[in-house]
């Protein structure tokens, strides 16, 4: 459980008790759109399981990938406040399953819930939070820092003692849209975090926590050659 001022929020298991008969349960394979930009937005989903990328694309086609998430959050909340279309594409990183509840739904019970509502709040707070660290990575920190920290957020690193963590293998693509940079670049980082052994990387992808000296530490401390 989490707090807000004082007051207790329930972790994702609850949250699925209170959501139970309210929505339906929907799965997607890897790959599959959640819903895409511009559909009409006119429900709430919560992730039960999996991981999905949320997509946007500017009105000359090029995309960029501005959040990844994790089970237990809420996605395409922007239909509460009366936006009619989805702002942003959201994408099936691995298999998923969700459950869905319509805007009318989602809205009466907040405002029947007291435990629900402060629990979304929180939700809310927290992605805000996320959103303003992202800017700050991207406008002062290298594309080094900014793909270890990407990386390490994919492996939900933050656990007391945690030394490692496998994630399903991520394209250097996306890796390169949710940092602002290039393939290329991402390609040499990848590599050179191999070669120090910060992370490893066949059919899954390897973290380890030593990649942080990348996020604390400046670039010139850890050096190694481009070829």
């Amino acid at each position: 459980m989490t707090h807000i001022s004082g007051e207790t929020t329930v972790g994702p298991g609850s949250i699925l008790d209170m959501l139970s008969g309210q929505g339906s349960v929907l799965r997607y394979k890897k790959g599959q759109p959640l819903f895409s930009q511009g559909d009409p937005a006119d429900a709430v989903l919560f992730l039960k399981a999996g991981k999905i990328k949320i997509i946007i694309a500017s009105d000359q086609g090029k995309e960029a990938v501005i959040a990844t998430q994790d089970p237990g959050v809420f996605v395409g909340e922007r239909c509460l406040i009366g936006q009619q279309q989805r702002f942003a594409s959201a994408v099936a990183m691995t298999d998923c399953e969700i459950i869905k509840v319509e805007r009318e739904a989602m809205a009466r019970l907040l405002q029947e819930n007291r435990c629900l509502s402060r629990t979304f709040v929180a939700h809310l707070l927290n992605r805000i939070v996320r959103v303003e660290d992202d800017l700050v990575d991207l406008m002062f920190n290298s594309s080094e820092k900014r793909l270890a920290r990407a990386l390490l957020l994919l492996a939900n690193f933050g656990d007391e003692g945690q030394t490692e963590a496998v994630i399903a293998k991520v394209s250097q693509e996306t890796l390169a849209e949710m940092i602002g940079t290039t393939r290329s670049r991402v390609n040499f980082f990848m590599n050179k975090f191999r070669k120090l052994g910060f992370i490893d990387y066949n059919d899954h992808l390897k973290i380890r926590a030593s990649l942080m000296n990348v996020v604390l530490q400046e670039p010139q401390h850890i050096k190694l050659d481009e070829d």
